[in-house]
């Protein structure tokens, strides 16, 4: 009962989402393709519920010639591949905005746990101990308000599975809460070893 109250709250809160940031959206856009050759949308391979692939889109914050698929913080130098632009997307978290399409879509749901790079296989073989993997991948989730790229994969997928035990209206709410508090404060962006 409260997976199906869970999506509509989604498809509610994804559709409002995107009405009211229709003209962010526009100048974020704008932003990206007028300061940097490439599309202003980013898509990459993402493992969803039941273990299936989809394409989660961002905005593109980084040159179009950089690594796809290999999460930033393990990139040697990521800040030659980060525009300036994309710079200020990723520690406001701006350029996370266009997931509400693939929360419409039902790929993704507002709080649920981050959804990995298609060959992370490492973080899914560990969500797979603790049923999270089983659920629709989230915009934020509690691995995101405990510490996001700083924790370590058996950490993060700790608290994944610590969020599908708890999972209700209220501890989605205050994921809610807490993600709008970390995101003013930057709270675990890495870009980078070390």
């Amino acid at each position: 009962m409260y997976l199906m109250l869970k999506r509509l709250f989604d498809i509610t809160a994804s559709l409002f989402g995107i009405f009211l940031l229709a003209p962010l959206f526009i100048v974020l856009a704008c932003a990206i393709k007028a300061t940097s050759p490439g599309p202003a949308f980013f898509k990459q391979k993402r493992v969803g519920r039941g273990k299936k692939f989809f394409n989660m889109i961002k905005f593109r914050s980084m040159r179009a010639d950089a690594p796809s698929d290999t999460p930033t913080h393990l990139l040697q130098n990521p800040y030659s591949c980060i525009t300036a632009i994309g710079r200020f997307l990723r520690k406001s978290s701006l350029d996370e905005l266009p997931q509400l399409f693939n929360i419409l879509s039902g790929h993704m749901s507002i709080v649920g746990p981050r959804p990995a790079l298609w060959n992370q296989d490492d973080l899914v073989a560990e969500r797979d101990r603790y049923g999270a993997n089983d659920i629709r991948p989230g915009l934020t989730g509690l691995a995101q308000i405990k510490g996001r790229d700083e924790l370590s994969i058996d950490v993060k997928a700790a608290y994944d599975g610590e969020y599908v035990k708890k999972m209700s209206f209220l501890f989605d709410f205050w994921i809610i809460f807490r993600t709008l508090f970390s995101v003013t404060r930057a709270e675990g962006v890495k870009e980078g070893p070390g």
